[in-house]
């Protein structure tokens, strides 16, 4: 099978969360490799396992050590790993598990939030080789210094699929959920959201940054900087849900694609004389509390204070600000926020930002100040109003599928 294309295929945990559905992925796994294809499967923890495991340890420990959590946190894609090789072996197919650090996932020493250096699928080759079916347990890796487990953080099993397709030259990456692709906005929060068959992986980064949940920002930029092949599927659906495309999908007309926003948003304060002191002074206390780097949505110093705009998963913001309890140089400087972005075909126009707080100002919600991105513009409010914010802006993207609507941003 030396010759056959190499399909990577990634489950996330709703379409894993019973056997039976297990089982239903191992005969569409089957199916694929009785096609002539050589399948790698990259799966997720079942359902909510992740979550359960968090609420574990939390019982056990207030404050979990991160090193520790990493080893729990790992224990839940093994579960589904070998459950699927398992259903695989019953329909006759020849299957073995890995884990990552089996895989040859090769991480940094960050835990709860490791970055991928490299990839050494020796023994994921062989088996392809000898017409396994390889299913590899996402989120984690090894560090290859220090021997360490690590995990990828929150959509970590996104950047592990990418990861390895690049590194096996795969055909294609598949991302399948049981949602259909991507949509212009949380169909939980919008009911009309619309399905974008199409999107250039620069306009899909920014969403992913900005909060879209369909897949981890860190995966989109792995995949376009490798050139993979990236396709997001919904479970027994189309064929293609969401098509992502290298080249950005028309000029500059500045056309509203999508509505996103980041739940929570926290904001630190902390004593300094200039930024740069205000960056040496977080990252030590980033190390000082074997804490991973979070998500830096935007920062500014004033007056004696660096004030940072951060967001990460739950459990590392919680784990942040017990951190701050004790600190003296930085605190909590308010309350926690939210964000709700914009992101556009082929570049911002310029009026976006005027529309989009016309709108806000509408249904009298007053966003506190907002970021200006190629792609995105992203306004912060109070966490009770980013519903209502998401579905009030909503309404620039139905004006932006209406073809009597769409202008030139020029």
């Amino acid at each position: 099978m030396g010759n056959h294309p190499i399909i990577v295929q990634k489950y996330g945990g709703v379409c894993l969360e019973t056997p039976a559905k297990i089982r239903a992925v191992a005969r569409s796994l089957a199916d694929l490799h009785g096609r002539g294809h050589r399948v790698v499967a990259i799966v997720s923890a079942m359902g909510t396992t992740t979550d359960q495991l968090i609420q574990m340890a939390h019982q056990v420990s207030p404050a979990p050590n991160r090193r520790e959590l990493d080893m729990l946190l790992t224990t839940g894609e093994r579960i589904s790993m070998s459950l699927m090789s398992m259903a695989l072996s019953d329909l006759g197919v020849p299957a073995i598990s890995f884990t990552g650090s089996q895989a040859g996932v090769m991480t940094d020493d960050s835990h709860s939030a490791a970055r991928i250096l490299d990839v050494r699928p020796i023994r994921v080759r062989e088996e392809l080789d000898r017409g396994r079916v390889v299913v590899l347990a996402g989120f984690q890796g090894v560090n290859p210094a220090t021997r360490e487990i690590t995990t990828l953080g929150r959509g970590g099993s996104d950047t592990t699929a990418v990861a390895m397709a690049a590194a096996l030259k795969a055909e294609r990456c598949e991302i399948i959920k049981e949602v259909d692709g991507i949509c212009s906005a949380d169909p939980r929060i919008v009911k009309d959201a619309k399905p974008l068959r199409q999107v250039d992986f620069a306009s899909l980064s920014e969403m992913c940054f900005w909060g879209a949940k369909i897949l981890h920002f860190r995966s989109v930029e792995l995949a376009q900087s490798q050139d993979v092949p990236l396709v997001l599927k919904q479970w027994d659906g189309v064929e293609h849900s969401t098509q992502v495309m290298k080249g950005v999908l028309g000029m500059e007309n500045g056309r509203v694609l999508a509505v996103n926003s980041i739940a929570r948003i926290e904001h630190v304060e902390i004593d300094s004389r200039d930024l740069n002191q205000g960056f040496e002074k977080l990252a030590q206390h980033l190390k000082q509390n074997s804490l991973s780097w979070p998500q830096l949505l935007a920062s500014h110093f004033a007056a004696g204070k660096t004030s940072m705009t951060v967001a990460c998963d739950t459990e590392w913001l919680d784990a942040l600000l017990r951190t701050l309890e004790d600190a003296t140089d930085l605190r909590k400087q308010r309350e926690a926020s939210s964000s709700v972005s914009l992101t556009c075909f082929g570049g911002v126009s310029s009026e976006l930002p005027f529309r989009a707080l016309q709108v806000l100002e509408h249904h009298r919600i007053v966003p506190d100040r907002y970021v200006l991105s190629p792609h995105s513009v992203s306004l912060f409010l109070s966490v009770e109003n980013r519903e209502a914010a998401v579905k009030a802006l909503h309404t620039l993207v139905q004006q932006a599928y209406d073809p009597r609507s769409i202008t030139n941003a020029s």
